[in-house]
Parts: structure tokens; C-alpha cells; sequence
């Protein structure tokens, strides 16, 4: 499919929809926030707008563990393994940081998460290797994951682990870009003294949410100190600073870093309606995230963008519509407008806990008033001006 990509340039961008039923396996329990079924809802919403078909998709596989040992410590997988079996005692899981309230332990754990993994793994294949412009695996972004402990609802980090795969197999330069509202710790802790790793979050400061970290001060170190950039933005941002930030933040840093390809998390948690977090952003932003990513993937990687999921917890109002927008820019170049179609609406509208979204856009009408919003937004500039010294100063020295 033709398309305008990079300004006036035309050219085809051919983009891979990772996907099977087995991404659905990860699920802790019926009451736990992080449900996998948003991942089978964006597929029949992009199935019903006829954007997605089988021709674009590839199966995922399971990750082996030695490509799980690019990251994380080889006692952590076996305790995962035994935990994955009902083996692992409460004394072990402490220590690992599993069967926890946020990351309980369930039957076949192991196999569920080596799945994500793995079909973060063939997104990365698939633009590298086999000719595709662009991959989306909604399954992943677990960027929580530690190198020996399970954290935050992610038992394997993909997003660290794919980073060290293509820095392996294929000597390129990284940069790794998350807009869940929860700081990418994981990923950012994972190649904090890495010249080659970029790491850009922008994020609700932990000041109020989990995990507490990702200041602007935090860098990284050695060699790898000036690749780490964070953008704690203040409670209730609405989506004007949110957008504004990301952008001047986004645009700056690669052309500073000049990566070789660009691996973005997508959580959607930044939205008003989002249970977990306090930002105040409109599908608005999910539109621009993409987009801008898309744009820069093709100026300075050639087109090789690789997008994995994250985070989102209004599974039935925001999560499919936000990460449909991801496809729509990857595959069309432009954003899904208008009416939702009405087929979506009827197939899940009985299941549904909440009214379902008739329309792409949200209503701002409905959206509360924050007195606040100059402060916000002068407080968030700042806070860019601060994250963003070290590129100019790079070029300086």
C-alpha cells in the first residue's frame, strides 16, 4: 500500500501484526488490573475496520531460555519454571519477587511469558530480517521486569531482552522510547552504562505512582551516561504539555542519538479514564504517539520501528482504541477517525463492564476541569528544559 511517509516521499510501508491466542495465556487472575483480553479486543476492533487481515499478521513462538538469558539471571528463570509448575516455595518467591499481589503466580507462567517474549523476538525478525518496514506486538512491553526479580505485573522484560538480541545479532544502536505512564525502570536500569542503548520515558512522576523512579537527574553512568532521558511530568498533565513534551523531547534526542532502530513501548495508562494513574491525556495523545514515531523511524532508521504494548487498564474504553491507532499509522500512515464500527460494539457489548465508545475521539466536554493547567504545563517545561541539557551539551563538547 502506498503511502506519504517522511514529508513528501512517497513509498511502501510494509508492517507485521504479531499475533496468536497464545499472548492470551498471561493472565494472573479475573480481579488483576493487567488483562490480556485488551490484546484480542484491538484485533477484532482493527479486524472490524477493516485495516487488519490475516496477510498482515505472523505468528509468535516461544522464547528459548537461552534467548531469556540475555537478560535475566538463569536462577530467575528456573524459579519462574517451578513457579510456572506450583514447585516454587514462599521462601523463593519472596526472593524473586513472585506471587506477589501485583505478580501472582499462576499455572504455566513460564510458558505465557516466554510467549510475549518470543513474539517481541519475531517483531524484531521481522523488520531486521525478513523486509518489514514495521512490527507491533501489543503482547509486550513488560518493562518492569527485572534482570532476577519479577516487578510490576512482568515476569520477563521482552523490551530489555529484544534490545540485547538485536544489539547481539545484529550490532545495531538502540533507542527504546516508553510513554506508559509508569517509568520504563527494567529497560532504563538494564542499559544504564550502554553508549549503544538509548532509553527516553516519558512518564507520571513517581512522586505519586509506582515505581517511584525516573527522574531527570537519572542518566546512566560510565560510558553510558547522557543515553538515559526522563521526563517525570506532574499529575493531571492533559494532553497540550503531554504532547508538546514528547515531541520537542522525542525529536531532539534522536537526532542527538542517530539510532539504527527504534523500539517503542506503548502503554496506555496516561489516559484520563485509566484507573491505575492520575495524567488527564485524550485519545488525542494516542494519536500523535505513533505518528511522530513513524515519522522519525523513517528520517533517521530507515523505517525500522519495532512497538510493543505496556500498560493500560481501561481494557474496554481506551486500550483498543489507542493501540489501533498504532496499526493504522504503520500500516496506512494515517489515524482511524470518525465512528466505531457498530459490529465491534455488538460482539463485546453484553461482556462489557462499561459503556463501550461509539467514536474514535473522545468527547473533552466530559473531561474534568484542572485549575491547575498553566502551572502544570509550566512546571512540565522545566522539567523538558532540565532532560534535554546534556544533548546540547554533547554537541558542545
Amino acid at each position: 500500500m502506498a503511502q506519504k511517509c517522511n514529508g513528501a516521499r512517497i513509498m511502501t510501508c510494509k508492517s507485521a501484526f504479531v499475533y496468536s491466542n497464545s499472548l492470551l495465556n498471561y493472565h494472573f487472575h479475573s480481579d488483576h488490573p493487567f488483562n490480556q483480553k485488551r490484546v484480542l479486543l484491538t484485533k477484532d476492533l482493527l479486524e472490524a475496520s477493516d485495516i487488519l487481515d490475516q496477510t498482515d499478521m505472523i505468528k509468535p513462538r516461544m522464547a528459548t531460555e537461552e534467548e531469556l538469558a540475555l537478560f535475566h539471571d538463569v536462577p530467575y528463570i528456573e524459579a519462574v519454571k517451578k513457579a510456572s509448575k506450583g514447585l516454587l516455595s514462599d521462601k523463593e518467591a519472596m526472593e524473586y519477587g513472585i506471587g506477589t499481589e501485583d505478580t501472582p503466580i499462576f499455572s504455566g507462567m513460564h510458558e505465557a511469558s516466554s510467549y510475549l517474549v518470543g513474539a517481541t523476538l519475531e517483531a524484531v525478525d521481522a523488520v531486521l530480517e525478513s523486509n518489514y518496514d514495521h512490527a507491533l506486538n501489543l503482547g509486550g512491553g513488560l518493562h518492569h521486569g527485572f534482570k532476577r526479580k519479577a516487578s510490576g505485573f512482568c515476569i520477563y522484560n521482552d523490551g530489555a531482552i529484544a534490545i540485547n538480541y538485536i544489539r547481539q545479532k545484529y550490532n545495531l544502536r538502540v533507542l527504546y522510547v516508553d510513554t506508559d505512564a509508569h517509568h520504563g525502570d527494567g529497560v532504563q536500569w538494564a542499559f544504564y552504562d550502554d553508549p549503544n542503548v538509548c532509553t527516553f520515558s516519558i512518564h507520571e512522576t513517581g512522586r505519586y505512582l509506582f515505581p517511584g523512579t525516573g527522574n531527570v537527574n537519572e542518566r546512566g553512568i560510565k560510558e553510558g551516561h547522557g543515553y538515559t532521558f526522563n521526563l517525570p511530568i506532574d499529575a493531571f498533565t492533559e494532553d497540550e504539555s503531554f504532547i508538546q513534551l514528547y515531541k520537542s523531547a522525542f525529536e531532539e534526542i534522536t537526532s542527538f542519538f542517530q539510532p539504527d532502530v527504534i523500539v517503542t513501548q506503548n502503554g496506555a495508562d496516561a489516559h484520563s479514564l485509566d484507573p491505575l494513574t492520575h495524567l488527564c491525556a485524550s485519545m488525542q495523545i494516542y494519536e500523535k504517539i505513533p505518528s511522530i514515531a513513524h515519522q522519525l523511524a523513517h528520517t533517521y532508521c530507515n523505517g525500522k520501528w519495532i512497538a510493543l504494548g505496556g500498560g493500560g487498564y481501561d481494557i474496554w474504553r481506551v486500550v483498543p482504541r489507542a493501540w489501533a491507532q498504532i496499526w493504522s499509522i504503520m500500516k496506512t500512515g494515517n489515524k482511524l477517525e470518525g465512528e466505531i464500527p457498530i459490529t465491534w460494539q455488538q460482539k463485546w457489548n453484553e461482556e462489557a463492564t462499561v459503556s463501550l465508545p461509539t467514536t474514535w475521539h473522545d468527547d473533552k466536554s466530559k473531561f474534568p476541569t484542572i485549575p491547575r493547567k498553566a502551572e502544570i504545563t509550566e512546571k512540565n517545561e522545566k522539567v523538558l528544559e532540565s532532560a534535554l541539557k546534556y544533548t546540547k551539551n554533547k554537541r558542545v563538547l
